[in-house]
């Protein structure tokens, strides 16, 4: 996708933005079995005409959610289907059960917490599918809301610091960009530092979200600088500048975690010369698409640097959202926030109602 077609998506206002430069290298390798930046990847081919004159309607955030968990939400529903019409929940609907929630990346762990839930509270009694779908709506959002918390920007701290970390190809750099947009039309000042200074492409993508967003942004002077030089460079100048806000993109190549490892542990070091606190937040950002891979990726940065939330990205209809599920039951980690699209509103803090109703395909339901 073309920078500027990512751009319009983002803003909602149209392809304003210029293409990136034709000699941009090409995406970093990642992890096995992860994707390269989409960000970074080759400008795809304009649409067709008609597409571009009768673009899709809107849709409420809660039907993008439920769009991009629609993977997700077959594996459960139709497992659910296959163990009842009207039935008993004796032992052997309730072994049969406990299949659905792990065919649908829930893990193992949390589809044995709701099986166990069901057996405390609906043990012996006639249940249909639908009855069925509703009480593994609430079990599976009784294990999320302790994770359920926003990104909580502390005006105490001037700036507040935030260091985005995850792999190349989940999304770093737009999810700056959406927090960035959100952030300005909030009333915060807010600057960018390009931290992933091996890659020119992401290096390049942010100065373009930052001259759309009005964002400063920090960048280095060569490819392959010191990050956290250039992190302590941007602390020095969001301080001077009065910033209210301060998000640091970083490198992703854990197929070598020795070295990022060290890169993410002398950021910090380096940003606490400054400012003994920093970062204030260290935001995880998962591709939701990777399924299981997301929870090995958060169990290794969690090693790195002192996680203190995630962000789920593309929560599209190829998604394995169930994964999150895991994640709150396995790692207990805060989930900030859920991203079902390329603009900025389609970044939202995270619901672990409106998330777990979702999962199940059923219709919102007022709270009460």
């Amino acid at each position: 996708m073309a920078l500027r077609d990512l751009w319009g998506r983002i803003t909602g206002k149209g392809a304003e933005s210029p293409p990136a430069p034709s000699d941009a290298p090409g995406p970093a390798a990642g992890p096995e079995g992860a994707a390269p930046e989409a960000e970074a990847a080759p400008a795809a081919a304009p649409p067709p005409a008609a597409e571009a004159a009768a673009p899709e309607a809107p849709r409420g955030f809660l039907a993008r959610l439920k769009a991009g968990l629609a993977r997700s939400t077959r594996a459960l529903t139709e497992n659910i289907a296959a163990v009842f019409t009207k039935r008993r929940l004796d032992e052997a609907a309730l072994e049969e059960l406990e299949e659905a929630p792990i065919a649908a990346d829930l893990g193992v762990a949390a589809s044995r917490r709701i099986i166990e839930g069901f057996r405390r509270t609906r043990f012996g009694r006639d249940v249909t599918a639908e009855e069925v779908k509703e009480a593994l709506a609430e079990e599976i959002a009784a294990i999320l809301a302790p994770v359920a918390r926003p990104l909580e920007i502390d005006p105490a701290h001037a700036p507040h610091v935030v260091l985005v970390v995850g792999v190349n190809g989940v999304g770093k750099t737009t999810t700056i960009a959406k927090l960035g947009q959100q952030y300005r039309q909030q009333g915060l000042k807010v600057m960018f530092a390009a931290g992933d200074t091996f890659r020119a492409a992401a290096v390049e993508q942010l100065q373009i979200w930052g001259e759309r967003t009005g964002c400063p942004v920090v960048a280095p002077q060569r490819q392959g600088a010191d990050a956290a030089g250039l992190a302590f460079d941007a602390l020095n100048r969001a301080r001077a500048e009065g910033m209210d806000l301060l998000l640091i993109d970083t490198a992703g190549r854990l197929h070598n975690k020795a070295a990022l490892m060290e890169e993410l542990r002398k950021v910090v070091r380096v940003l606490r010369r400054l400012d003994p606190s920093a970062p204030h937040s260290v935001l995880l950002v998962l591709d939701a698409t990777t399924g299981q891979n997301a929870i090995q990726q958060a169990r290794i940065f969690r090693e790195m640097v002192e996680v203190s939330g995630i962000a789920v990205t593309k929560l599209d209809g190829t998604a394995k959202g169930g994964v999150v599920v895991a994640l709150a039951q396995e790692l207990a980690i805060p989930l900030h926030l859920v991203g079902v699209g390329e603009r900025a509103e389609d970044l939202r803090p995270f619901s672990a109602r409106d998330f777990a109703r979702s999962l199940l395909g059923l219709e919102e339901r007022a709270a009460g």
